[in-house]
């Protein structure tokens, strides 16, 4: 029978195409694909016919297609047809059979298959596309069709494709969508052998042109054959394209159509036929023919250049990421130097999703109209439901409550965050209701809160082998029904329950149809035949009929302790349960070391101790690397029927992994990251008792330690080892024993040997996150040494703790950080110690503490202080160790700090080990460094030159020592290293992630556009990719390395700016106002800040020596002079301000000297009034040390600036203290002699008086954003810049965006002493045009609440060594919080200074804020209120050490008091002192009280 092409729908299209192209046709058979199997059929009496298979519900779908494959011995073309719902059965068969690392012999037959998928609706289901690309990381390519046409061709294509690739090739398309399609007439012109005949043309032309034009090319006389054209190879995708170019209609993979310059561009798999609909020039309309391989080239050559919003529209439904893969697939592509080509401007990525037939609810010009309203109404990149613009109701399901929620993530519940997680979603995906997580109080999520014992992972192994017995209960029911006779009506039944037996370990007839069907015939034959004690047994256990997939889900914590956390009695049992390990690292850092491999082996014992266990399916995953992967090892994790551990990276940069600031994008990044680099390998595991074990590789790179265990020779051994090792924390082996007993004997003998010698052996180890126990210890150590003992010292950390039980005498010393927890150098040490079953009654120990006992005020919070030189006092002692002598509890409240406590102390040290108390302490060792303090090394530098260059040129290490990293700080550079991967590097043994921050030296701020390019790009090169604008007006790089510091500095030199004195104890950085009322004085007072900056700057030329010259000279070649620092320099550093009235916008009174602009009638300056002794900087709890505002304490005229500036910092220069660094700063010079005394030591030194003091008055001390007038003719545009980081993020390409700025802009930039940018001197001529391109680039000002706009932070962690908490990361989302309480009061508009800072030293001046946090541990903070709105006052501590809860509590009733009872005008910091809540405060020695 001849099938007619004319008028055929859709899916007879493919029947016929099948007829055509196919040697055997494999499809479901389900009502969708009814047209497409009477289509074959009716032609299955032909010769040409080929073979039909139908795949009936509850069949084996995976085990069907692999035995055709299998059976096939001559090349055969395969089609198969199934729905989206089954199609995941096929994952892992495909991965393994057309992994990359299959070779196929020319011999092997080669098996072509066409995967024809239908996503189309059903009864209990969306339409989702998901699972199709599930496959998406497979070599299998994927294309679409929307067409009775395209249905037709792309099965004779996809069959092509896979003759040629030797892979399947996947043709999808929306059932919904094609059965509303007309019927249409078919041209069958195309089919799979011109397809091949053409391609191959196609290929021999090109080997043909890259043959060589000459003959054999000789080479010293011989003959060197060329076998370029031997090797030409195509990758798959230019396969595919070739593959569409040979079709008669040359189909290409992306066509576009639509406008040529267009806004918005919306994207799809397959056509949707909007095109003709979309009326709108500023929508495009982007098709994807060919989604695998992905046409980057293709798209980024056929998108419009103009594209600002890429609209993607997915037919997804709860995907396994939050956002779509084509959101992930644009952002990489759009990343890419050839997509940015001549674009000036990333696009933002909006992903449109829906659980309905996306181009069938297009069709309707309403609803696209309505998505078209809402794309031009989204600003930035986001995800959008098509459901709920339209207010679809899809059905609903298991994937509803998983679905994304348009609420923001940073209201989101646990729970909820934990659901956008991706193996949560994975999980749903391949189990959907057999899903079974027995360690969570909820068993559809892998949440958990750990205090409860249902997450334990002992719990949920008992819950597991509970429901297995019970199953195996309900088997052997089973059995025992099918073993009666049967009766007229059970023959259904027992068709059903024999199949039922012959898959109980399998998995695909696990439907809920099928149960159901089981449980109403088991009802049926109840009623029916009467009461039956075996059916009865049945149906009381239906609930098993279900193989659940049972998981246990935690955390790569378990890898400490394999044999206590549960994991030894999953990979030892043979239960089939599997544990999902999910690690949350990130070790794409510091590629270039060997930090990741090292930590990577630390946390993947897992999946080693598993594969030697040999009896556990092993797999390590990464979601964002390879769904496809992570998905088909779940999948074969289930099926294998045993124990299986799953290792599965999320990598993520917060401590805490659920918590609103999960990024999948930034997660994206860092898994790619380190799968690629081979830290992080993908591989699956299985082992087979019949020798077949087989282990796949699945990335490119496998790390030493696995490739050592591939590569042993019997695997067998390994198989049969009973128990691997592993520390358990029992009763050891007689083995074990003797020879533990043997090495404490050889110690022994060496200890006596070298007490001979050196006298006694005594060990001082310590903990400290700053110095003062290291400085304790080494007290001790010089002690012991005095008394002729021979003593070693060393961290805590970095002692040997299997060295524990040998040692006889051990000192311990310990500071206390954070709530109460021990010191990072020191916690690995802890944790061992609080596990390990060992006797120390050998060993005699002491242990002194170092704490403040006020740092937790709270009573319930006491026992933070000293808490773990307590706690490691007792534990101590719980192991048989001998104490000495009481603990010594050093306090920092006491008058001497901890010098108290060690004084009463360390006497009952030296009387229990039997030596003299006192002892002449003056010997002098020959090894012990000389104790240099800084003013000897600034006084030895010769000019700030010391050892500068030598550590410059050391490249065994990545940081330089003590005293050459306090010099670097006078040339304007820090050392610092990156505290948020330190303890993972301390536990690998390395040393910290080095680098440097550079600051520049930029009086008034100002920045010519070409500098601030020259920034630019030096932060891309050698810094972290990221400009900090300072709260001191000028630039900062930061993740400088050593080895570039010297080029950095150099080359921002050559740009003409300089880094001399932007740090060390120098005056630094002078600052002014940035935007003053009066512009035609912004010149001015720019220049006067360069004159003062220039007249106190160092004169030493070691700045030009190292920096600058062509080549670098050593530090005591070149002898100098300063004549006006000396060799000392000052005491501290110190700060200039300069303000214009009435803005005081640069915070003047916060700085050692501030000049206050007086105007006369015409606005112009005639003098300044003089405030000195200001200072924010204190130390917690020390009461001693405090920030002050600065006195006024006359007016001077302009002429006298420079005389009167030098004079201050002379007269601090030789009156400073220079013995106390806490005390050094001007402030305590003025408080000490007095504030008219320092006046008049001035007026000595200068040779001038000071006149009375001139009115003055500031209203407000923040900048004015957006358009303000500048100069007559041009206009100034003030940025607001979140605590003064300029970078690139999704959604917000800052960076980009101001590089794009400086290359138009005529003027300048000015940055300000609050964190922002100004673009100033806009001709006005240009300003509608400059505020058309801040809005194209995304960076015009929005609507940012008033206190967002006042807020300010310093950089904090994790760079800053001194932060205690986060500032800079954390005060945005903090901000977030608080306004709420804004809106619910009112107050969204009104002006709240809030400032933060991660230490007390106040490097974003929260001492004058209105409302300050000042950081004191994690997530703990000092709360103050009550400085002025204008800066002139301090604030005062209201609440000490309070959390993010504790803040919103305290802070929600004081602002909405404010909303209702503020008087007119009054600023909060007014109406907190005004209402009691604090006490007003303008002296820093009242500060305390």
């Amino acid at each position: 029978m001849i099938i007619d092409s004319n008028s055929l729908s859709s899916f007879s299209a493919l029947g016929l195409s099948a007829l055509n192209a196919s040697d055997i046709v494999i499809i479901e058979d389900i009502s969708v694909f009814s047209d497409t199997i009477n289509t074959i059929e009716h032609q299955a009496q032909s010769n040409s016919a080929p073979a039909i298979i139908k795949v009936e519900p509850y069949s084996d779908l995976s085990k069907i297609v692999e035995k055709v494959i299998e059976s096939q011995e001559s090349d055969t073309k395969i089609s198969i047809f199934v729905s989206s719902s089954i199609i995941l059965q096929l994952l892992p068969l495909f991965s393994r059979l057309f992994h990359p690392s299959n070779i196929h012999k020319d011999t092997d037959p080669k098996i072509s298959i066409s995967l024809n998928v239908s996503i189309g609706s059903t009864s209990s289901e969306s339409i989702t596309s998901s699972n199709v690309f599930a496959f998406s990381d497979l070599n299998c390519p994927i294309i679409s069709s929307s067409s009775p046409q395209e249905c037709y061709d792309n099965l004779q294509i996809s069959t092509a494709a896979s003759h040629i690739l030797r892979t399947p090739v996947i043709n999808y398309f929306d059932s919904d969508f094609l059965k509303n399609q007309a019927s249409s007439n078919l041209n069958t012109s195309e089919n799979v052998s011109s397809i091949t005949t053409n391609y191959f043309e196609k290929y021999n032309k090109i080997i043909e042109s890259t043959k060589p034009e000459t003959d054999d090319m000789e080479v010293d006389g011989q003959a060197e054959d060329n076998e370029q054209s031997n090797n030409v190879k195509l990758t798959a995708s230019e396969t595919l394209d070739l593959v569409f170019e040979s079709t008669l209609s040359q189909n290409k993979s992306v066509t576009y159509n639509g406008p040529a310059s267009p806004k918005n561009v919306f994207v799809s798999i397959s056509d949707y036929k909007i095109c003709e609909l979309i009326d709108n020039a500023n929508f495009g309309y982007l098709t994807i023919n060919s989604y695998r391989p992905f046409p980057a080239e293709s798209i980024a050559s056929a998108l419009p250049k103009s594209t600002e919003n890429l609209v993607l529209l997915e037919q997804i439904d709860n995907p396994a990421r939050l956002w779509g893969n084509l959101v992930f697939d644009f952002t990489l592509l759009t990343q890419t130097k050839e997509f940015s080509s001549g674009r000036t401007t990333r696009p933002s990525l909006i992903d449109v999703q829906s659980k309905t037939s996306i181009p069938l609810t297009l069709s309707n010009p309403h609803h696209l109209n309505k998505l078209i309203e809402k794309v031009e109404t989204t600003k930035s990149s986001q995800i959008i439901s098509l459901d709920d613009i339209l207010e679809l109701k899809p059905s609903s399901g298991v994937a509803d409550q998983l679905s994304p929620s348009i609420k923001p993530n940073d209201r989101l519940s646990e729970v909820e965050i934990s659901s956008r997680l991706p193996y949560q979603q994975i999980l749903h995906t391949a189990f959907e209701s057999r899903l079974n997580i027995v360690n969570s109080s909820d068993p559809s999520t892998i949440w958990g809160d750990s205090s409860h014992i249902e997450t334990n992972p002992e719990y949920g192994f008992g819950i597991v082998l509970s429901d297995e017995q019970k199953r195996q209960t309900l088997y052997k029911s089973v059995l025992d029904y099918l073993a009666e006779n049967p009766s007229k009506t059970d023959s259904e039944l027992r068709e059903v329950l024999h199949k039922w037996v012959n898959s109980y370990n399998s998995n695909f007839n696990s439907s809920q149809l099928f149960q159901d069907k089981i449980s109403n015939l088991i009802s049926n034959e109840l009623s029916a035949s009467g009461d039956r004690p075996s059916l009865n047994a049945i149906s009381s256990l239906s609930a098993y009929l279900d193989r659940h997939s049972n998981w246990i889900i935690g955390s790569d914590e378990w890898a400490v302790d394999i044999g206590n956390s549960g994991v030894h009695h999953v990979i030892s049992s043979s239960l089939n349960i599997n544990m999902l390990v999910i690690d949350t690292s990130d070790y794409s850092e510091d590629s270039n070391s060997s930090v990741s491999a090292n930590k990577i082996l630390q946390k993947k014992d897992v999946g080693l101790y598993a594969m030697n266990y040999g009896g556990a399916y092993v797999a390590s995953v990464s979601a964002y690397s390879s769904y496809t992967q992570s998905l088909t090892a779940l999948i074969e994790a289930d099926a294998f029927p045993g124990p299986s551990v799953v290792i599965a990276h999320l990598p993520h940069s917060n401590k805490k992994l659920i918590s609103p600031s999960y990024s999948s994008i930034e997660t994206m990044r860092l898994s790619k990251l380190a799968v690629d680099s081979g830290k992080w390998p993908l591989y699956r595991y299985k082992p087979s008792e019949n020798n077949d074990t087989s282990f796949v590789l699945d990335s490119n790179k496998l790390k030493n330690e696995i490739q050592k265990f591939l590569d042993r020779n019997n695997t067998l051994s390994i198989i049969s080892q009973s128990t691997p090792k592993f520390y358990s924390g029992v009763e050891e082996s007689l083995e074990s024993q003797k020879a533990k007993k043997a090495a404490q004997a050889a110690k022994e003998d060496l200890e006596r040997l070298m007490a001979g010698l050196q006298g006694p052996s005594i060990t001082v180890l310590y903990a400290s996150d700053a110095h003062n126990a290291e400085e304790v210890a080494r007290r001790v150590h010089r002690g012991a040494r005095l008394r002729n003992l021979n003593s070693e010292i060393s961290v805590l950390d970095e002692f040997d703790f299997d060295e524990l039980e040998f040692k006889t005498t051990i000192i311990f010393i310990v500071s206390t950080a954070g709530q109460g927890e021990f010191p990072s150098n020191g916690r690995n040490f802890w944790k061992s110690l609080g596990v390990a079953s060992v006797n120390l009654s050998n060993l005699k120990y002491s242990v002194f503490g170092l704490g403040d006992s006020h740092y937790w005020p709270r009573e319930e919070d006491r026992i933070f202080f000293n808490k773990p030189s307590k706690d490691l006092d007792k534990r101590l002692a719980e192991l048989s160790a001998v104490r000495l002598t009481d603990l010594g509890l050093g306090d920092d409240q006491d008058p001497e700090g901890w010098e108290s406590g060690y004084e009463k102390w360390a006497p009952g040290l030296w009387s229990s080990l039997g030596l003299d108390i006192d002892i002449d302490s003056n010997v002098v060792f020959d090894d012990e460094p000389p104790k240099i303090s800084d003013e000897d090394n600034k006084i030895n530098s010769n000019y700030l030159r010391g050892n500068i260059v030598s550590e410059l040129e050391d490249s065994s290490k990545g940081n330089v020592d003590d005293f050459t990293g306090k010099l670097l700080k006078f040339h304007g550079t820090y050392g610092q290293d990156d505290r948020d991967i330190r303890p993972s590097r301390i536990d690998a043994g390395l040393s910290p992630a080095y680098s440097f921050m550079i600051r520049v030296r930029l009086p008034g701020g100002r920045s010519t556009t070409e500098q601030w390019l020259a920034m630019d790009d030096l932060s891309t090169k050698y810094g972290n990719e990221t400009l900090k604008i300072t709260t001191r007006q000028t630039f900062q790089l930061h993740g400088v390395l050593k080895s570039n510091l010297r080029t950095t500095i150099n080359l921002i030199n050559k740009s003409l700016l300089d880094t001399i004195a932007a740090c060390g104890d120098v005056n630094r950085n002078v600052v002014a106002s940035a935007n003053p009322l009066q512009q035609h004085l912004r010149k001015e007072v720019f220049e006067t800040a360069k004159l003062i900056s220039d007249e106190l700057l160092p004169q030493s030329n070691a700045f030009h020596e190292i920096w600058v010259a062509d080549k670098m000279v050593a530090g005591q070649a070149v002898q100098d002079f300063e004549p006006m620092y000396g060799k000392a320099y000052l005491p501290r550093k110190f700060k200039i301000a300069i303000a214009i009235p009435p803005e005081n916008d640069v915070d003047v009174f916060a700085y050692d000297l501030g000049l206050i602009a007086i105007l006369d009638e015409n606005e112009n300056i005639t003098g300044y009034n003089v405030a000195i002794g200001g200072g924010m900087g204190m130390t917690h709890n020390n009461k001693k040390t405090y920030p002050r505002v600065a006195t006024v304490v006359g007016y001077i005229t302009k002429d006298q600036v420079v005389d009167i500036c030098k004079a201050i910092v002379s007269v601090q220069r030789d009156f400073g203290d220079r013995k106390n660094r806490k005390h050094a700063r001007m402030k305590y010079t003025v408080d000490d002699h007095g504030v008219e005394w320092f006046k008049n030591q001035v007026e000595t030194y200068s040779g001038l008086t000071f006149e009375e003091i001139r009115p003055y008055k500031f209203n407000r001390n923040g900048d004015r954003y957006g358009w303000v007038d500048s100069t007559p003719g041009f206009k100034n545009y003030t940025m607001f810049i979140q605590n003064g980081r300029v970078a690139d993020i999704p959604g917000y390409q800052l960076k980009s965006a101001l590089r794009t700025i400086a290359k138009v802009h005529k003027g300048f930039f000015q940055l300000t002493c609050n964190s922002h940018l100004i673009i100033a001197d806009v001709p006005d001529s240009e300003v509608d045009q400059m505020d058309a391109l801040l809005r194209k680039l995304n960076v015009h000002n929005k609507s940012h609440s008033a206190m967002r706009l006042n807020s300010m932070a310093c950089t904090s962690l994790p760079t800053c060594g001194l932060a205690m908490a986060e500032s800079e990361r954390y005060l945005p989302s903090l901000v977030s919080l608080i306004e709420d309480v804004l809106d619910e009061s009112g107050l969204r508009n009104d002006a709240i200074v809030i400032r933060m800072t991660g230490c007390p030293n106040g490097c974003a001046r929260p001492y004058i804020a209105e409302i300050a946090l000042v950081g004191k541990a994690p997530g703990t903070y000092n709360l103050y209120l009550g400085g002025a709105f204008d800066g002139s006052r301090l604030n005062k501590i209201f609440k000490e050490s309070v959390n993010e809860e504790q803040i919103l509590q305290e802070l929600k009733p004081i602002i909405k008091n404010y909303a209702l009872d503020r008087l007119d005008g009054e600023s909060f910091g007014d109406y907190v002192i005004r209402a009691g809540v604090v006490k007003e405060t303008f002296q820093g020695l009242d500060f305390h009280d």
